[in-house]
């Protein structure tokens, strides 16, 4: 089973889309895919379907009872309208969690263990973190193999990516090895000079870090959102679709290579 947490310490620049459209290629791939909502503000529960008020349990019951995680994920866990995608969702009452567990020793590690029980279910876990830095990121980010940080391509989105850098540094000490991290340009324009500098600054900065394409901006991905369908169902062949699917073959590509070195 290998965990990807989206993650970016600044909203609005695609983490939701990014797993819904990841989700909805490795799905069609044959892959057997769970979703974790561990947003309060449950965009990606939205996204597939659900309210989190009318529900009975989201993650959050996870968290209240963290000694006895056994077998709660399995369930928590909802089936949605797309075959081989599955969906722990969130609700609003997540937020509470920083000022009920914040200072408890061992709270960031609640996720990763809980996930064990269900590593033979399930191909894949894509995570859909919080714009916060709190709890519920470094859970997303400590269950994680990888770590892909969409970045829309204007100024103030960089502040962002700079706060999850120092982050990935200041949790180094608790990872053997360091976090593995993907940057991944979002919402690129062309037409416009801030996007196309922005790219330019992010690629100078950060490297070989930052995925070499971008992911562009698309009428396609409001209109899927609408419909609580993955781009890559909605329209496969749209520009934001196939950015995806290259995506995808990339990271896939970079997690073969990383576990190709690790066995010599």
């Amino acid at each position: 089973m290998i965990v990807w947490a989206i993650a970016n310490q600044k909203g609005g620049v695609g983490k939701t889309t990014t797993v819904v459209t990841l989700a909805g290629w490795l799905a069609q791939q044959g892959h057997r895919v769970l979703l974790i909502d561990t947003d309060p503000h449950a965009s990606l529960t939205s996204y597939m379907g659900y309210d989190s008020d009318e529900l009975y349990g989201t993650l959050y019951e996870l968290f209240k009872a963290p000694r006895q995680t056994r077998g709660v994920v399995g369930r928590l866990t909802l089936k949605t309208q797309f075959e081989n995608i599955s969906l722990v969702p969130a609700s609003i009452t997540l937020a509470t969690l920083d000022r009920t567990l914040g200072t408890k020793e061992g709270m960031g590690l609640i996720l990763s263990r809980a996930l064990q029980s269900v590593k033979d279910l399930y191909d894949y876990v894509l995570i859909d973190s919080p714009p916060v830095l709190g709890v519920m990121m470094i859970n997303a980010m400590a269950a994680s193999d990888r770590v892909i940080v969409p970045v829309q391509t204007e100024f103030l989105a960089q502040k962002g990516l700079e706060r999850m850098i120092k982050t990935f540094t200041l949790m180094q000490r608790t990872r053997p090895g360091g976090f593995r991290y993907t940057i991944v340009p979002t919402m690129f324009d062309r037409r416009t000079k801030a996007s196309v500098q922005t790219l330019d600054a992010i690629k100078e900065v950060y490297g070989d870090s930052v995925w070499g394409a971008v992911i562009p901006v698309d009428t396609k991905f409001r209109d899927a959102s609408l419909l609580h369908t993955p781009l890559s169902v909605f329209a496969p062949e749209s520009r934001g679709a196939q950015a995806y699917a290259s995506l995808l073959k990339y990271v896939q590509q970079q997690d073969k290579k990383t576990k190709e070195e690790s066995e010599i």
